[in-house]
């Protein structure tokens, strides 16, 4: 949503201001190509010194200033960018408040001179000068999308931009050359090609330059700014213009205003080395948000990405810990997105071949509204699909451990990679648990049609101290999802979604049955060592072996009752599963007691 204009900046031949002190004349020269060969500023001051003359003459009381000069060795920044500042000097916002919010409130549309006299009396260093100045224009000048649209009736003169409040990039750029000209800056226009509104990913640039924007000259540097893009934005349909303040576009680091601005002029990159068209065409489009969230670099570089073997890969760094989310033409089925200390690491398997729009979303893990901003657009290219890499509808992004997972209480993973795969069909993950955690976990899958109490019951939790492994057992071969749920042991309220992974096997021969059914009374630290199986086999002696803590006796009820009997912490025995369809597991939890609580039940197989 960032706009530019489709016209050619015309050259400013001279500018001419008065001040207040004086007579002030700016003759400004630039030639056709924009590059800032000559510029002389002259001012005829009341001071009582002997100046050097000029033509030979002695002017008294002439001054003359130093001439602006071309940018050279000294304004250039390191290509790719070094990962330091988004600035390219030093700034620090908190000390700009009280200018800023002074800047805002100046409201004078009579004169450019009178509106800079205006801003500069709270203004002191040029840095601040400068300020003012943009923040004045990003907050009052809007872009003008009529005008865009009908460029016969627009005018970019810095007075007629002041008093309509609108214009397109010329008149924004222009405006703020005139207004830091009489400011006493050196300040030029630039123009090239950016990639703003209308601009899609991998596209050539040809013919005239499309937008123009500004280089100040501070602290004996020249740095970037672009005040129509500092303002706001414009809509998908470029029919309506919202003032959206973003900071990320003044003193831009010259390595980041690269990523969507080519000037005419590649001296005007200060960049070392400077870029081909070639490069700007291909490079990735990071936009403000990318930087302005602490994301650092994304892999791969370019916009385009070929899948190998049905599979593309894109990756991201950033400063500190981040959400992230992806949309692969709509949706985000079909990819493998892991979160990372830095970054986040995301596997795309698309379903069809030909040309899919992959776009990331990121938002800082301390936000707390659900707003995702994008960050980055890929174009994902398909020759070939890999039909085993569908996944569950069931899975949900991020997928496996991390650190977010870890503020959560789950410590330690024995799994850190967000794909599990087995070959029969059984597989253990073990955790740390922060403490006062209670845990649900289930199991899903597109096409086992389980019921909610079997995604649990193909699920065992183990708990042995601060250690929780859950034994899967699976209904059959396929890819499954094991979702995992936790709460505070002493809240009342619901489970909350933190994680799953994807758990794959491939075996058809895999046919478990689910674990046996508990009831509320088989207490969180209790252990079935044998049988794990919640199907017995009909007619056979089946052997139990349980771990259970602070109870007086335990039976096994089939078709006759079977006491089970205590030595070294397990309750241990055989029942007979002739003529019974199911068998229960009975405790008395103390002597005294007359009746039985169930805390386990098993089917038995129909012969």
């Amino acid at each position: 949503g960032q706009q530019v204009s489709r016209e050619l900046c015309e050259q400013t031949q001279a500018v001419t201001s008065y001040t207040n002190k004086g007579t002030q004349v700016t003759v400004e020269i630039h030639p056709k190509d924009t590059t800032p060969q000559l510029f002389k500023k002259l001012s005829f001051g009341k001071g009582p010194r002997r100046l050097p003359s000029l033509r030979g003459q002695d002017n008294k009381g002439f001054q003359r200033t130093e001439v602006p000069r071309p940018p050279g060795g000294e304004d250039l920044h390191a290509y790719p960018w070094d990962k330091s500042s988004l600035k390219s000097m030093p700034v620090d916002l908190q000390q700009f408040e009280k200018l800023d919010a002074y800047a805002l409130k100046v409201n004078v549309k009579n004169s450019v001179e009178e509106l800079v006299k205006a801003l500069l009396k709270q203004a002191r260093t040029d840095l601040e000068k400068v300020r003012a100045i943009w923040m004045w224009i990003c907050h009052h000048i809007e872009y003008d999308v009529v005008g865009y649209h009908n460029k016969s009736q627009l005018s970019s003169k810095p007075i007629d931009v002041l008093q309509t409040g609108k214009s397109i990039c010329e008149g924004y750029a222009g405006l703020f050359e005139q207004m830091c000209s009489i400011a006493g800056i050196q300040c030029m226009k630039l123009s090239g090609y950016s990639k703003g509104y209308g601009y899609k990913m991998g596209q050539t640039f040809t013919g005239d330059s499309d937008h123009a924007w500004n280089a100040v000259y501070l602290d004996g540097r020249w740095h970037l700014l672009d005040s129509t893009w500092g303002s706001g934005a414009v809509d998908d349909s470029f029919t309506k213009f919202t003032f959206r303040y973003n900071e990320f576009y003044f003193l831009t680091h010259p390595a980041l205003f690269i990523n969507n601005h080519f000037p005419d002029n590649s001296n005007w990159q200060l960049l070392k080395p400077t870029l081909t068209l070639k490069d700007f065409e291909n490079n990735m489009l990071h936009n403000s948000n990318f930087y302005m969230l602490g994301l650092l670099t994304a892999h791969p570089e370019t916009a385009v990405i070929q899948t190998v073997n049905g599979k593309a890969s894109v990756s991201v760094d950033c400063r500190s810990a981040t959400l992230f989310t992806f949309k692969l033409k709509g949706t985000d089925e079909h990819g493998l997105m892991t979160l990372k200390k830095h970054g986040m690491k995301l596997d795309i398997y698309p379903q069809k071949t030909g040309s899919h729009k992959l776009q990331i979303f990121a938002k800082p893990s301390k936000a707390s509204e659900e707003v995702y901003n994008c960050v980055l657009e890929y174009v994902v290219e398909c020759k070939s699909v890999d039909k085993a890499m569908r996944f569950p509808k069931d899975l949900h992004q991020p997928v496996g451990p991390s650190w977010f997972t870890e503020l959560q209480g789950f410590l330690r993973p024995s799994h850190p990679d967000p794909i599990i795969h087995t070959n029969d069909g059984r597989c253990s993950v073990t955790f740390t648990l922060g403490k006062d955690r209670s845990i649900l976990a289930s199991l899903h899958s597109d096409n086992s049609g389980l019921t909610e109490d079997m995604r649990r019951r193909h699920i065992m939790q183990i708990h042995r101290g601060n250690q929780i492994e859950l034994k899967i057992h699976l209904p059959h071969a396929g890819n499954f999802v094991l979702k995992i749920y936790t709460k505070k042991k002493s809240d009342p309220g619901n489970y909350d979604y933190i994680f799953n992974y994807l758990i794959t096997c491939l075996n058809t021969e895999v046919k478990w049955p689910a674990f046996p059914q508990s009831y509320s009374k088989w207490a969180e630290d209790y252990e079935i060592l044998e049988p794990l199986s919640g199907l017995l086999p009909a007619n056979r002696n089946i052997q139990f072996k349980l771990k259970m803590h602070g109870i007086a006796k335990v039976v096994v009820q089939a078709e006759n009752t079977y006491p089970l009997t205590q030595s070294r912490g397990y309750w241990e025995g055989t029942c007979n599963t002739s003529g019974c369809r199911e068998v229960f597991v009975m405790v008395h939890e103390n002597a005294n007691h007359s009746f039985y609580s169930h805390v386990l039940k098993y089917e038995v197989e129909t012969q």
